[in-house]
């Protein structure tokens, strides 16, 4: 099993667990993560999530598929229209989704993509629940979406790119299921400055999307190396870990030293457009001529 391999197959049992537990249960923790990756007493942290922001104000906002696992509010500043067609990467209990579907109405349609067995069952059945008859949820890897080319008006996706291996591949699967002249907006974690060297050996923390994040430049270079155009951030907040939870991977020293430098961890939304015309003739998923 090579590295990717492995990266995934954590993401994939630690998004199964966490799809099993409860809302309060993974905003005690670093990015929707277990205690493990967090600290073992989950009340020391309730009351606050270190990374999530607060969806319960917006439309379309269903509790039950709500999971604490974000780092933004992509679907608040997506420019969703009545009629699209949306797509939503790493799509969970279906939080996101639900929200679009407020936007796009009787006449749009959501597709959720999820990599997790379990999420895709506990959003199926959400919108089962809610009697939602134009959103469905699709097990799939994000490197290689289950979705046919030019098929999106809209992309969304909020604190997921950052647990792929992958990140060229996943902006140019983003490129072929848009629509020319569609667009996306994702929420992700990324990096100023450089991560402790212990906190990259953690597998748990890549779990708790921290080590897997790259550098802003280098993440909105990959945008544009994609081929997209008119790449905006829309928000940009930093990321305050608590010291308890520094403390299970730092020393006393290290933590004081990584708080005097210049590294950031922060959460970004970022907008951007695939061009009204598209000379790259992408086609069907899995073919390689993309």
């Amino acid at each position: 099993m090579n590295n990717d391999s492995k990266i995934k197959q954590i993401v994939k049992e630690k998004y199964s667990e966490i799809a099993l537990q409860s809302k309060e249960t993974n905003a005690a923790s670093c990015c929707g993560a277990t205690s493990a990756c967090c600290g073992d007493d989950p009340d020391s942290y309730r009351g606050y999530n270190i990374m999530a922001d607060d969806y319960s104000k917006l439309e379309g906002y269903n509790p039950d598929a709500d999971l604490g696992l974000g780092c933004g509010l992509p679907t608040e500043f997506a420019k969703i229209k009545e009629g699209d067609t949306v797509i939503d990467l790493g799509s969970g209990a279906g939080n996101d989704a639900f929200v679009a579907r407020k936007f796009v109405g009787e006449s749009g349609k959501v597709i959720g993509v999820d990599f997790t067995e379990a999420m895709i069952a506990r959003a199926r059945d959400n919108a089962e629940k809610l009697g939602l008859n134009n959103v469905e949820f699709r097990q799939g890897d994000i490197e290689d979406l289950p979705v046919t080319a030019n098929k999106a008006d809209v992309v969304v996706s909020n604190c997921v790119l950052n647990l792929v291996p992958n990140k060229h591949k996943v902006f140019s699967e983003v490129f072929r299921v848009l629509k020319p002249g569609g667009h996306f907006s994702i929420s992700d974690i990324v990096l100023e400055g450089e991560l402790p060297a212990r906190w990259k050996e953690v597998a748990e923390l890549y779990a708790g999307c921290v080590s897997g994040a790259i550098q802003k430049k280098e993440y909105l270079g990959i945008i544009e190396e994609a081929g997209f155009t008119k790449i905006t951030l829309q928000k940009d907040k930093i990321i305050v870990i608590p010291d308890d939870i520094l403390a299970k991977y730092l020393s006393a020293d290290e933590i004081a030293e990584y708080k005097k430098g210049t590294t950031r961890i922060t959460s970004i939304t970022v907008y951007a457009e695939k061009e009204a015309k598209d000379d790259r003739n992408c086609c069907e998923p899995g073919s390689g001529c993309c």
